[in-house]
């Protein structure tokens, strides 16, 4: 039997391919792809996840936090429906009808992904889905290797996330050992907090306490940790101090660049060291046309939601950089966030966001 071909592409051949940029569902948090949330028993990961089911499936800011509205999936695997029914009135008097439930679902290997994507052929505006607890969905294998058999499993469930363009996010377990570092405390092995696209750990330092560290790492977000506190009154994770404040800033100085030449046009097309010198002619912001080319890429989410569509292409030899006003957009840096109805984000390219 012949060797199978490897498929290949070359280095600039794929620099010119105009891929969908990545979507988040909670700016600098969470991005579209598969995400693990990790915490001790009862230490209100639940509590945490529903909330933030909700805050998407409205649209609303989770903290600080901008949120992309769409249709969200909760499989609630550990609950009845008249617990979820309490937990939503301690939080809401107003539960969107876009937040779906379920109790009861199928193993990972024997249907489970198949109830997903039916349900995500029925609601196509849907981004999000919560497996609450990534446990209940496993089966007992006879796989000699526990790290083949958990990559494998975080394989099926990543593969379903990248086919569909929507974050999957699983609720999980930690080990009883501390550790200082709180990612080897996810119970399991390497090939779970590996293979996911995020990691998020809620702990806290003593039991009793009402506050709580959220640590995030992961390949499209910056590592941070938040400082939280419940309330036990409202049920919210209340955001005390965020140590990567930051993060943002790089997309809001980007905007504010390029806001001023998009008034005078709606449309320009040029390569990056052209723009440069069109928004920065004295070179105050120490920027080069390789840094700038990078921030525009890694801003493509942020300035689509305040009204600027990026694209790029190759023309005579030149890499361009194709910027463009949304219609009705005067002045891009005073545009908070372009938002959309969930339910008619079903006709996008993107699966519940906007073109």
């Amino acid at each position: 039997m012949p060797t199978k071909k490897l498929n290949t592409i070359d280095a600039d051949t794929l620099q010119t391919i105009a891929y969908e940029p990545l979507t988040f569902l909670v700016e600098d948090l969470l991005p579209q792809g598969l995400h693990l949330l990790a915490g001790a028993p009862k230490i209100g990961k639940s509590w945490l996840a529903l909330w933030l089911c909700l805050r998407v499936a409205r649209g609303e800011p989770l903290w600080n936090f901008p949120t992309h509205p769409c249709e969200v999936l909760y499989l609630c695997l550990e609950d009845s429906f008249q617990r979820i029914q309490s937990r939503l009135f301690d939080l809401t008097e107003d539960a969107p009808p876009t937040l779906y439930f379920a109790v009861m679902a199928e193993q990972l290997h024997s249907g489970l992904v198949e109830q997903i994507e039916q349900f995500l052929k029925e609601h196509p505006a849907t981004g999000l889905v919560v497996i609450d607890t990534l446990q209940r969905i496993r089966t007992v294998s006879n796989d000699v290797s526990p790290y083949a058999n958990d990559y494998r499993d975080i394989g099926v469930l990543k593969g379903l996330a990248d086919r569909h363009r929507i974050a999957v996010l699983l609720v999980h377990h930690l080990r009883k050992l501390g550790d200082d570092d709180p990612m080897n405390m996810i119970s399991g092995t390497t090939g779970l907090s590996g293979a996911t696209d995020s990691n998020f750990v809620l702990r806290k330092s003593k039991r009793r306490e009402n506050t709580a560290t959220l640590y995030c790492t992961g390949r499209d977000i910056a590592y941070r940790e938040l400082s939280l506190e419940f309330n036990s009154d409202t049920h919210i994770w209340d955001l005390l101090s965020d140590d990567c404040e930051q993060a943002g800033e790089p997309h809001g100085r980007i905007l504010a660049l390029l806001s001023p030449l998009l008034r005078e046009q709606q449309e320009i097309c040029a390569p990056a060291k052209v723009l440069l010198e069109k928004i920065d002619p004295a070179g105050a912001e120490g920027l080069t046309p390789n840094s700038f080319s990078h921030q525009i890429r890694k801003s493509v989410d942020a300035l689509r939601r305040s009204g600027i569509t990026v694209s790029f292409r190759k023309s005579n030899g030149e890499r361009l950089i194709c910027l463009r006003r949304a219609d009705g957009v005067d002045d891009p840096a005073a545009v908070k966030s372009v938002t959309i109805d969930p339910v008619a984000a079903a006709a996008a390219p993107l699966r519940g966001f906007p073109a």
